[in-house]
């Protein structure tokens, strides 16, 4: 069995916070493999249901972020998960909105909700890094429980369904797999390339208008001179 968190803060006031980018990854894995009954157990929402032959629990802890531990703890050790069967989904300020990176242990880059986690259930679980972006120092607290722009639609819509769609690859290990899918469900069209001049002929060929054809004499010296020079009678 699978234990995968979402990482925000209960309330409606919070709930289109970026720092609740957790839950609503939790949410689009619900959304995407038919789990919808939601229990308030363990300090938290819980589902249960089953992606792609693996059982998995999902979990919104309903503490605040700060104390996120108390509950991911408390759902571990009555399920007897280990650490290495747990991923956790959170905002990442130092990633440009809409990437994302995974790793396994590591720091908690100063996010409460990991702050609280690590030394109950310790540093060896998944941590799936989901990209906010950085405002400045001094801007992060509004940054964090700031709600999403509307223009953030445009990669939040498209990554939170690709992370629903595809995180059957992080429960089979492959976390290159994950992080790639989610990277072309956000990546921005490119621009056509300019349609090259055709071959043998320049730009500037191009832009010129055609020159008439020169007309040539016919009676007087110069005729007489071409008529030489070209064999024509």
């Amino acid at each position: 069995m699978k234990l995968l968190v979402g990482l925000g803060n209960p309330g409606n006031q919070y709930q289109g916070n970026r720092h609740n980018i957790g839950f609503m990854a939790s949410d689009a894995i619900a959304r995407e493999h038919g789990i919808g009954t939601w229990k308030s157990k363990h300090a938290g929402l819980l589902a249960e249901g089953n992606i792609e032959g693996e059982k998995v629990l999902l979990l919104k802890p309903q503490t605040f972020m700060n104390r996120s531990g108390d509950s991911v703890q408390q759902v571990a050790q009555f399920y007897k998960i280990p650490p290495d069967d747990i991923v956790v989904f959170y905002d990442e300020l130092d990633l440009a909105p809409g990437k994302v990176r995974v790793k396994v242990g590591g720091g908690n880059g100063g996010h409460n909700g990991l702050r609280s986690i690590d030394p109950q259930i310790g540093l060896n679980y998944k941590r799936v890094r989901l990209g906010i972006g950085h405002p400045g120092k001094e801007f992060v607290t509004p940054h964090v429980l700031g709600d999403f722009a509307k223009a953030d639609a445009a990669w939040l819509e498209p990554l939170l369904d690709a992370l629903g769609r595809h995180v059957g690859l992080l429960l089979k290990g492959d976390d290159s797999g994950f992080m790639n899918k989610l990277a072309l469900a956000t990546k921005a069209d490119e621009a056509p390339a300019a349609k090259p001049a055709p071959k043998g002929q320049s730009h500037i060929r191009q832009a010129r208008q055609p020159k008439p054809d020169a007309k040539l004499p016919d009676k007087g010296p110069m005729a007489d001179m071409l008529k030489k020079l070209f064999g024509n009678d």
